[in-house]
This record gives structure tokens, sequence and C-alpha cells, in this order.
């Protein structure tokens, strides 16, 4: 497939394999691969991964045509909850909520659909009917609209910080209180496109959170999130001190997490309560842990210096 692109003018000036990977949606490795192998080349010019764009310069692509991906489905993906609405899935670790750039593994909508279960139109295209998600390293409770009526009322209510979301985390440490909130706004990190930071220039983000269970070198906390940032508990608990147990991306100890036999942060959506879209009525949807944050629960709490004060 050969095609040529005018170099945008917001991407003038940028390195050759920068602006590709924005142009594409690839990563820039593989712009880079692209331009290596030839597949990606300027008119009238030599190029590196490097050449800085310039006005009205002409990208010639010809790009193999790639087989169409058969996206996998997340087989052990249960249902918490369905009606003609709205259906809750309880989401396993390893799936996402839609497809995206660069993931080929399960997704909640495309494993919904291959069951044949209807879900409303409404929404961007591959992701209608999801009002709110979870990242691929969480698992737990998520809710995908099945009618029109639904989307927009339960998108209301996640925008308006009506629908109550409770997390259990396992966080380093022994938290000095027994409840506090986290107030501090969260923005992507300069370091990278996929971590994110407490910055003054981020966007509000509020956390509450409750001790459960103390453990010496970790606390188990019930979490209430007032908003819904990216990454938001992993952020806040890490700004404190206290990243999630096996959370190596914002900081934690690789070596705890390997002794618990621990290979994601440990974070569950174990709640959802929300005002039921067509009766109004508050419903209450609950999960239970995983076996593998169960196991770890279970490897931490047999360690000699536990404190289980409840």
């Amino acid at each position: 497939m050969s095609r040529l692109l005018p170099a945008p003018d917001a991407l003038v000036g940028r390195r050759i394999d920068v602006a590709l990977s924005k142009m594409l949606g690839i990563s820039r490795a593989k712009a880079g691969e692209l331009i290596d192998s030839g597949q990606a080349r300027l008119l009238g010019r030599e190029i590196s991964k490097s050449t800085g764009l310039r006005e009205g310069d002409l990208i010639d692509l010809d790009l193999e045509e790639q087989p169409e991906q058969v996206e996998p489905i997340a087989e052990d993906m249960s249902i918490a909850y369905e009606d003609e609405d709205i259906v809750v899935v309880d989401k396993p670790v390893g799936v996402a909520a839609h497809a995206s750039v660069g993931w080929t593994g399960p997704t909640v909508l495309g494993s919904l659909l291959e069951r044949g279960v209807h879900i409303t139109s409404y929404g961007a295209a591959g992701r209608q009917g999801i009002v709110s998600r979870l990242d691929v390293g969480t698992s737990g409770l998520m809710l995908v609209c099945k009618s029109e009526l639904a989307y927009k009322e339960m998108r209301r209510q996640f925008s308006e910080h009506e629908v109550v979301k409770t997390y259990h985390a396992l966080v380093q440490g022994n938290l000095r209180e027994d409840k506090a909130t986290i107030d501090a706004p969260i923005g992507r990190a300069k370091v990278s496109d996929f971590r994110f930071t407490v910055t003054p220039a981020g966007k509000a983000a509020v956390t509450h959170w409750d001790v459960l269970e103390r453990f010496g070198e970790a606390t188990l906390v019930s979490v209430n999130l007032e908003t819904g940032r990216t990454h938001q508990i992993r952020v806040h608990f890490s700004s404190i001190g206290h990243p999630l147990v096996g959370d190596h991306m914002y900081g934690a100890n690789p070596q705890l997490a390997q002794r618990l036999g621990l290979e994601r942060q440990w974070l569950h959506a174990m709640r959802l309560e929300f005002r039921h879209p067509r009766t109004h009525l508050w419903t209450r949807v609950d999960s239970s842990y995983p076996a593998d944050l169960q196991q770890a629960l279970t490897a931490i709490s047999k360690t000699p210096h536990a404190e289980n004060h409840g």
C-alpha cells in the first residue's frame, strides 16, 4: 500500500520519526523501523530518523499490508449484573476497556459483542457504550451501557461524580492515619507519555481512603474516588510515599511483589453504587478479590511482622 502524505503544519520542524509516530498512531521505535527499512521516505531528499520535517515536504509511505488481526476474547470475564439497559462486568487483569492503537489483547467491548450482548451505538466509534474505564492492569467492576437512555444518564452520573466507586488497594508501608483524603491535581509526567504525576498544571483529583487492615510492611485500604483521573489511585499513593504493591511504574519495591507472587499492581474495583438509569433506584454491585490478589494478601498476612488491627 503506497501513499503520499503532506507534512502537517503542526509537525513542521519535528524529527521525522516523531512526526510519523504521531501521524500513523504508532510508536516512535516502529516509525524508526519504517524509515530504516525504506518504507517511509521524503520525496526529493535523503533522510535519517533525526531529519527535521520542512514545510512542503511530502512523505512517501510504502507499507506492507498487515493481515487483519482477530481480537482475542476474554473468556474468563464474568458478568456481575445485567438488564436491558446496563451490563456490569468483572474485568480480569490483562483486558483493556476498548481497542486502541498498539493493543492486541482482549477488550471488554469486543468480548461483550462477541458474546452477543447488545451495546448502544452511542459513544465514540470503538468505544460505544463505555462511560467509565479501568486500566488494563486493574481488575474489577466496569459498567457498559446497552441502551441510549442508559448511556446518556450514566455518562451524566459519572461526569457529575454521583457514582460511588469503591476500590481496595494494598499499599506499601504503614499508613500513619486510619483515614485521610489526598487532594492533589494530576497531569501527564514530562518524562513519559504513559506516566502521570501530581502537578499544579494537572486536573483536580480527590481520593478518600480508609484503612482495612495493617500488615506492617503494607496496608490494605478501601478507596473512594471523587474524580476519575487516569492512574489516579496509583499516582496519589505514590505521591505520599506509599505506592501500590506491585506497581513498578510508580516506584513499588519489586522484591516485595516477587515475594508475594504478584505480577501487577494490587488494585481491584470492588463496588459500584449508582441510580439505575431507568428506575432511578439506588443500585449496588459487588465483586470479590481475584485469585492473584487473594494469594498475595494471604502471603503477606503470614509474614511474622504483620499486625492485624482491622
